[in-house]
Formats: structure tokens, sequence, C-alpha cells
């Protein structure tokens, strides 16, 4: 019996451990201040030039029903906080032409990044264990990794991200 409460005491220990080293203020992989994606219009843009404001990192995908749903949100949280220094960053898991297309028929004022299937490990490595859409992470202005979220982000996860 004693062996067995250690056991699962350590277990819980390591899944503390394992879950603060993804609470907020977390040190995103230094690989992600590096990337740099070409833009819908062959544009280049670099995630080094974003760091220094509060930054929305949004993946997403034209094949994908809650990606496409919560766009028009991010949208207007963009177009609403920008002048406050807030940036959002569109990461298309996506074919470029696809993404081309879509954005000719909804056309969005924020930055969008064609990642194409290497934004799926990218999403891994800044916490989606599952490399599930959409999937969303806010950096802090020192560009720490400060949320992250799986699945569609509503307005009242706006709200309280942008309160950090």
């Amino acid at each position: 019996m004693r062996r067995r409460e250690l056991l699962l005491g350590g277990g819980a220990l390591a899944a503390l451990a394992g879950l603060s080293a993804c609470s907020r203020g977390a040190e995103p992989p230094a690989a992600f201040w590096s990337q740099s994606w070409e833009s819908p219009n062959g544009q280049p843009l670099a995630a080094a030039d974003l760091r220094g404001r509060p930054l929305l990192v949004n993946f997403w995908a034209t094949w994908c029903p809650p990606c496409v749903e919560e766009l028009p949100l991010l949208d207007q949280f963009y177009q609403s906080r920008r002048a406050q220094g807030w940036q959002l960053l569109g990461l298309a898991i996506d074919q470029p032409s696809a993404v081309r297309a879509f954005l000719a028929r909804r056309p969005l004022s924020f930055p969008i990044g064609l990642a194409g299937l290497g934004g799926t490990e990218l999403s891994r490595e800044l916490g989606n264990s599952n490399g599930g859409l959409p999937f969303s992470v806010l950096f802090d202005p020192a560009g720490r990794l400060v949320e992250r979220k799986l699945g569609r982000l509503h307005a009242e996860d706006l709200e309280r991200w942008q309160r950090l």
C-alpha cells in the first residue's frame, strides 16, 4: 500500500510539474521568434517583427468550420484593439491557393501567414499536443506565452485575455 501511495503521489507531482511548465509566462520555443512566413500576397512576415506588443496568434484552415466561424470575431477584435497596440497573426495550415481564394471572398484586416503543414508542428511546439484546429496562443509584450486555447475562441476569451 505504501509503495502505491508513493507512486501515485509521484505521478501527481509529475503532472503538476508539466502543468506549471505550460503556465502563464512560459517561454515559447526560441524557434517561434525566428520563424517567418510568406503572406498571401507574397510579402514576408517575420515573427521577430511582432515582438514588443501583445500578440495573438491563431492557427486556422479554410476547411475547418470552427476556424472559419471565429474569423469575423478575430477580425473585429483586431480592428478594435490595434490602436492600443494589439497584434494578431493568422497562420493558415492550408494550401496557399485555398487561402488566397478564401481571402478573396472574405478579406481579413489582420496579417495572414502561409504556414502550411509546418504550422501544425509549430502549434505543437506551442502546446497543441494533438495538432487540432483552431488553436490560439497569446504572447505578452516581452514575448512570453501567457495563454493558449484549443478550439474556437469566443468574445469572453478575448475579453479575459486583453486584461492580462
